[in-house]
């Protein structure tokens, strides 16, 4: 596989794709490119089956010994605030679990995603955020798939507009969009 050439980034970065486009992988290559003293992984997947267990350990596998991770499905932007460190880097990965996160259990996303947009806006250290692009496919065919699109591409764009650098990944390759 070919490796990830990393640039530079601005103190937060939001790195967007869809499925499988390499997103994570050039997302880690950012982080620890940056050379914080810390880096702090903020998971926000939850293991509903056996397949996002492995998944999950295959991303825990993915990362060495310079990494802590904090499973946080809900509680986002406390968890960014209480990682933060002048010196050290956070990944969050991903956004669009964190919305589905947020739907399942019904919580009030707009007071979320404002929570986040705070936490991302006071940052000390570098942040750097992972998301899928879901709005590139078909139409979803029910309700619940179309608020969940719609739920992310608001969440994307507001992020998008809160960070200072946003690359897009396709096909394992990455383009910068911002920043």
């Amino acid at each position: 596989m070919e490796e990830t050439v990393v640039q530079g980034f601005g103190k937060t970065v939001l790195v967007t794709g869809g499925a499988r486009s390499g997103k994570s992988r050039h997302a880690q290559a950012l982080a620890e490119a940056a050379g914080g003293a810390a880096l702090v992984y903020i998971a926000t997947a939850q293991a509903f089956d056996g397949e996002m267990t492995e998944r999950i350990a295959r991303h825990r596998a993915e990362r060495d010994e310079r990494w802590r991770t904090v499973e946080v499905p809900l509680a986002l932007a406390a968890a960014i605030a209480e990682a933060d460190a002048p010196d050290g880097v956070i990944l969050v990965d991903c956004l669009t679990l964190w919305a589905s996160n947020l739907m399942l259990a019904e919580a009030d996303a707009e007071t979320a995603i404002a929570a986040l947009l705070d936490a991302i806006g006071r940052v000390a250290g570098r942040l750097v955020l992972v998301t899928n692009e879901v709005g590139m496919g078909i139409v979803p065919d029910n309700a619940m798939a179309r608020r969940f699109r719609d739920l992310a591409g608001m969440l994307n764009q507001r992020v998008a507009a809160a960070v200072e650098t946003v690359d897009l990944a396709v096909s394992g390759l990455t383009i910068r969009m911002k920043g």
